[in-house]
Formats: structure tokens, sequence, C-alpha cells
């Protein structure tokens, strides 16, 4: 569902910045802020570089990117 939202001129002039650099649209760069802002806020004791390997890893699950982890 699309949902047209009012954001500062700041927020959106460094959403095209990082936009650029990451190849993400900027609707793209400020959904991602906005799933790590809420993954940040309801899990307060975790720190970025954790959410961000999680998220990173459901990903590489999704696209069967991984390989079974053995204790040989």
């Amino acid at each position: 569902m699309a949902c047209a939202v009012k954001l500062s001129d700041r927020i959106v002039s460094d959403a095209k910045i990082m936009s650029k650099v990451l190849n993400r649209s900027v609707a793209g760069q400020i959904e991602h802020w906005a799933k790590i802002g809420k993954i940040a806020e309801e899990h307060p004791d975790l720190t970025y570089e954790f959410i961000k390997s999680v998220l990173i890893a459901q990903q590489e699950v999704k696209a069967g990117a991984i390989e079974p982890y053995g204790l040989d």
C-alpha cells in the first residue's frame, strides 16, 4: 500500500545521496532507514551491526545462498 508522507528537505536530501551510494531508490533508502529504526526501537539492546547482519542473513536464506554449518 503506497502512501504519501511529508518529509523534511534534509531527510530527502540525505536519502538522495545515500540511495545513489547504495544503489537504491530514494523511497527504498527511506524504507531501509525506517526498517532499521523500527527494529532498533523494538530491540534497544541490539547494535546496528547485529541488526544489519540479521537482515543480510535473512536475505541469504531466502536466496538459498547458505551452506549447512557443521562442526567437523
